[in-house]
């Protein structure tokens, strides 16, 4: 597809973009179909429940990215009848794109569009996130961690880690594949950490990165390779874990065992940004 056509599409994309009251962006299935070359609802039916179900697996909340609205069109003579309409996120409209007919052009040209207009986002957060504070990115990330930990404890319950001894054991695969040998306990032990504390809320900014880049990997991995199995799992877990701890050797990097602890846990920052927040209120 040459780049005059792909620019001509991408316009058309961002031609039925719509915006709520609130400035926030949206998609109607219905007229995201004849865009997607699937002129006929009840052949783009089959599309949108598989993109509804990679929604599910992904441990995303449907309702955010699917919504389901009744809409009143014409029939003739003045007369109205309702449909079903759906409206759709990026993430949505991304997932559609990804499960649609792969032999239409134009939908090769969708992927393309999301891919990039995510790129673009996450291009403007990370020179946002560039300016925040040390602390401020701690907190930013261990959040993130927090997300994409349930992410990962769907995708590998579907795997079949199933009980909380079981997925115990899974994450500490990928802490060991990450650390070197290391598990949950010895990294713990490591920090000197009070049994009630939790090791992710005594992470740096970097080392808290390594371990979101881990988890999310992981994630992609189980779901891409359709792992089944606690055992596959398990490796699974460590060899990207492992790999991860590759990287920043050849980058040149610390060790996630050998970076220092911050003086403040997670837990702490969030106190004082309550009560930050609360002196400017008063």
């Amino acid at each position: 597809m040459t780049e005059n056509k792909i620019g001509k599409h991408h316009a058309t994309f961002d031609g039925i973009r719509h915006r709520d009251e609130n400035g926030n962006e949206y998609w109607l299935a219905r007229q995201l179909a004849p865009l997607l070359d699937y002129p006929q609802w009840r052949n783009f039916l089959p599309v949108l429940e598989k993109a509804r179900e990679a929604c599910r697996k992904s441990g995303q909340p449907e309702a955010d990215h699917f919504a389901e609205m009744r809409k009143m069109v014409n029939i003739g003579s003045g007369a109205q009848r309702a449909v079903e309409a759906v409206r759709l996120s990026r993430y949505a409209c991304y997932l559609i794109v990804q499960n649609g007919d792969p032999s239409k052009p134009v939908i090769a040209n969708g992927q393309t569009y999301f891919a990039l207009q995510t790129r673009r986002q996450e291009l403007a957060d990370d020179e946002k996130f560039a300016q925040l504070s040390e602390d401020e990115k701690r907190l930013a990330i261990r959040n993130e961690l927090a997300t994409h930990n349930k992410h990962l404890a769907a995708v590998a319950k579907d795997a079949g880690v199933e009980t909380n001894l079981d997925y115990a054991i899974f994450q500490d695969h990928g802490y060991k594949g990450l650390y070197g040998g290391l598990g949950a306990k010895d990294i713990h032990a490591r920090k000197g950490l009070k049994k009630s504390q939790k090791i992710l809320d005594h992470m740096g900014s970097t080392e808290l990165a390594a371990n979101l880049f881990r988890a999310t990997q992981t994630e992609e991995k189980l779901r891409r390779d359709e792992v089944r199995g606690k055992t596959h799992a398990n490796r699974t877990h460590y060899e990207v874990g492992r790999k991860v701890r590759q990287t920043i050797g050849e980058l040149g990097g610390a060790m996630p065992e050998n970076l220092p602890a911050p003086d403040k846990s997670i837990q702490q920052l969030e106190s004082a940004r309550k009560k930050q927040i609360k002196q400017k209120m008063d």
